[in-house]
């Protein structure tokens, strides 16, 4: 995939699904050559579970939990489903266990998949499920949510990532 914020059509949908990927892109390249050791440390004391790995992880399921299970209405089968207050984010913690080059294939695999659901869908195409206030958003509300969702957490990703070897940009 090119790493680009600049659409080929300045139609919405390309915009969005631009954004979205571009922030995909980045969250991958920031990856790109952190050691295994590395990609598990979690340098935040505050924050024992913010690893790359933890990171990517989040992302990917993230975008489960609102394509499939808001939007698609379908039974959430990810780990995000087993979150509960000893354990909000169980989705980071497993991610240790599991190599960061197989979390990053397995978030770009979804994503190809994502991309074709959101090409069969109208952006008002309202979703299946409502959030917490009761509200159904659409398929557009779910777009710029993980925009911004993914955006705020490659900033993590860059910190995370300049604290265990020093490397930035991107």
């Amino acid at each position: 995939m090119t790493r680009t914020d600049t659409p080929p059509a300045w139609d919405e949908r390309t915009q969005l699904t631009t954004f979205l990927d571009y922030a995909r892109a980045t969250a991958r390249a920031k990856c790109e050559g952190v050691s295994p050791e590395h990609a598990r440390e979690a340098p935040l004391p505050g924050s024992p579970l913010m690893t790359l790995c933890g990171l990517i992880s989040h992302l990917r399921w993230v975008e489960h939990y609102w394509f499939e299970v808001v939007f698609l209405g379908e039974e959430d089968s990810g780990p995000i489903a087993a979150a509960t207050e000893e354990d909000p984010d169980p989705e980071m913690r497993i991610a240790v266990d599991v190599p960061l080059p197989q979390l990053l294939d397995e978030y770009d695999e979804q994503s190809a998949r994502y991309r074709l659901l959101v090409a069969g869908h109208d952006l008002d195409t309202t979703a299946e499920r409502p959030i917490r206030d009761g509200r159904h958003v659409d398929l557009r509300w779910v777009l710029l949510h993980l925009i911004e969702e993914t955006a705020r957490h490659n900033g993590h990703v860059d910190i995370v990532r300049e604290l265990i070897d020093g490397v930035t940009g991107y």
